[in-house]
């Protein structure tokens, strides 16, 4: 049987494969956080593309395909229509531009919620399908048993706490989580869950910092923040958020860049060149011998 997915190997019409070295592992993420500590923090960012992944790559520790594309990518309104095909497709094809990092790919709505059988069956389709290292799934406490029947079965998962997009609905919106003494508990409770159920990192997602702090102090497992605190083990942005492609980003959100203006100014300097029929001009037009 045909596999769909190169590990080490990357295509490009743009960028030529790189020498091949070895990819970062699961455990290697995991033992980063020795004794409560993480010396240099963990760098993670999202990736949806082939070329995307290959400019991230070198930089990142990990690379997560989110459910975020749906937004990103598709201009959903939410993360909710997300399916397994759309997850597969683009893990697989981060990962045919990636050589270092670990790539994570998250479980959609709805693919796992229902029981732990139900998650390994969508997760090891996600990780057959596209080479992907491991998974990512929202909850807490109420997904501990989940976590560790796909762990105990060798796939390796990445939780996340505070603000879980998938429950926007029921969570009522995006604010900030862990302003109150019972929402706080929660947060360190479910995460403490997680941890203990096997999940080599979780993300902590928009909540104060001093939950994060304390979330971070309290497990094994490195933490990945996000709108959380830098005393958290790692960062993780959306890398579209980061690099300026949107008008209006959270508050937690840097911008390193401002492509969105880059594009639509090259697009208007384009356009204006095929009006005025200056492109295409000598050096782009093939002549007879």
């Amino acid at each position: 049987m045909s596999t769909t997915f190169q590990l080490d190997t990357a295509t490009s019409r743009a960028t030529p494969t790189p020498q091949p070295m070895r990819r970062l592992t699961v455990p290697k993420i995991r033992q980063r956080k020795k004794d409560g500590v993480t010396e240099e923090p963990l760098v993670m960012l999202t990736a949806y593309t082939a070329r995307q992944a290959q400019l991230l790559d070198t930089h990142c520790d990990l690379l997560l395909v989110g459910d975020s594309l749906g937004q990103v990518i598709y201009g959903l309104p939410s993360t909710i229509p997300v399916t397994l095909d759309m997850m597969a497709n683009h893990a697989a094809a981060v990962v045919r531009g990636s050589y270092h990092a670990v790539v994570i790919v998250d479980m959609p709505f709805g693919s796992y919620e229902a029981s732990p059988e139900q998650a390994f069956e969508s997760a090891s389709r996600l990780l057959k399908e596209s080479g992907a290292a491991g998974v990512k799934l929202e909850g807490g406490a109420a997904m501990a048993e989940t976590v560790a029947f796909l762990t105990q079965r060798g796939i390796p998962v990445m939780g996340h706490v505070g603000l879980t997009p998938q429950a926007v609905n029921v969570l009522g919106g995006y604010a900030a989580r862990g302003r109150s003494d019972a929402e706080a508990g929660k947060i360190v409770g479910d995460a403490k869950a997680l941890d203990e159920a096997g999940a080599f990192a979780v993300v902590v997602e928009g909540v104060v910092e001093p939950i994060a702090i304390e979330v971070t102090e309290s497990i094994s497992c490195p933490t990945i923040g996000i709108g959380a605190s830098a005393r958290c083990d790692g960062q993780v942005l959306v890398s579209e958020d980061m690099l300026g492609m949107f008008e209006r980003v959270p508050r937690f959100v840097k911008r390193y860049e401002e492509i969105a203006e880059v594009i639509a100014k090259a697009a208007e300097t384009y356009a204006a060149e095929v009006r005025s029929r200056a492109f295409p001009g000598e050096e782009q037009t093939y002549q007879p011998k």
